[in-house]
């Protein structure tokens, strides 16, 4: 990771706050952390004045051809779906990812990559205003709607806005582990983990809650989550009938009150096998909730997208945990 170099392009009618993630994920020195951290710059991806959302005016120090020595490459929104990007741009972006350069983008940044080229046959996300019109304008892209972010190896691509710091951070956990980008989301308020997909944050009725029984059902949840929890015994609980409880669970979430208490249970186990001490994995199964290791395996590879002993692999503190 030595003198990584992490370039954000800006670009006239620059999304501020995408923009403002990257730059507060990498231009920051941090020396508390002990790591060599990121070198930042940013990029024009066109000559004459950046004008950005909110009436400020962006002087970008370096030009395109910055793009030529970046290890990671960040388009930060686009100020279009619609409007394709100079091919100046287009053309330094292929070369990058010829070269392998990492390529991530925030919300409609996505059309960048694609217009370029970069995303045929590859499986992407965007903001879920612009799923289906990248869909259907790249027929070639398999687009996933419902993503905060997907990670394809050397290109990740994020749902909107605020998805870019979830993308950002899980960058900082590859490079540097799960205990330093944990600390970097303590520092920004923010949890180093969010779980569950953007059907979340689709506009939709507010839910019914009265004196707030569902927010006090879910907090106790997440303090009990290894007790054997029922729709049944949920409602009752709640004080609610079994389809009340599933109504308003989906309007709250978007998910049934057991897709949601699955979710629970892997982000529990990711903490428990991010750990320092190391855990059988019998016990993390138990704690989060799961009841048996086949259980936990199978419900973890299904959100997580990998193993349990791979994500420990991968982000426990003790590099090589089984």
């Amino acid at each position: 990771m030595h003198n990584h170099l992490v370039v954000a392009l800006a670009y006239d009618r620059l999304c501020t706050f995408e923009f403002g993630c990257v730059t507060e994920l990498f231009a920051l020195e941090r020396p508390e952390l002990g790591v060599d951290w990121y070198r930042f710059a940013v990029c024009a991806s066109e000559p004459g004045p950046i004008r950005a959302a909110g009436g400020i005016t962006v002087a970008a120090p370096y030009t395109l051809r910055l793009l030529d020595r970046a290890d990671t490459i960040v388009i930060p929104g686009w100020r279009d779906a619609d409007e394709l990007p100079p091919e100046p741009l287009l053309k330094k972006i292929r070369a990058a990812y010829e070269r392998g350069a990492r390529l991530c983008s925030i919300c409609s940044g996505v059309f960048v990559l694609a217009a370029a080229g970069v995303l045929d046959g590859k499986t992407v996300t965007t903001h879920w205003r612009y799923a289906d019109k990248l869909q259907q304008r790249y027929p070639q892209l398999r687009v996933q709607p419902d993503a905060l972010y997907v990670d394809e190896g050397q290109i990740i691509t994020s749902a909107g806005s605020a998805a870019g710091l979830d993308m950002l951070l899980h960058l900082v956990r590859r490079d540097h582990g799960s205990a330093i980008a944990n600390r970097v989301a303590q520092r920004l308020v923010v949890p180093p983990h969010r779980e569950g997909g953007q059907a979340q944050f689709v506009p939709r009725p507010m839910p019914q809650d009265e004196g707030g029984r569902l927010a006090k059902l879910m907090d106790w949840v997440r303090r009990h989550p290894a007790l054997p929890h029922t729709l049944r015994s949920l409602a009752e609980r709640a004080a609610m009938s079994p389809r009340t409880l599933q109504r308003q669970f989906h309007d709250a979430t978007g998910m049934a009150p057991y897709e949601w208490l699955v979710r629970e249970r892997v982000s529990i186990a990711r903490e428990l096998l991010e750990a320092p001490t190391p855990l059988p994995m019998a016990r993390v199964a138990e704690l989060a909730g799961f009841g048996s290791e086949e259980s936990l395996r199978r419900h973890f590879r299904r959100i997580a997208l990998t193993s349990p002993g791979a994500y420990r692999k991968k982000f426990g503190v003790q590099a090589g945990v089984q």
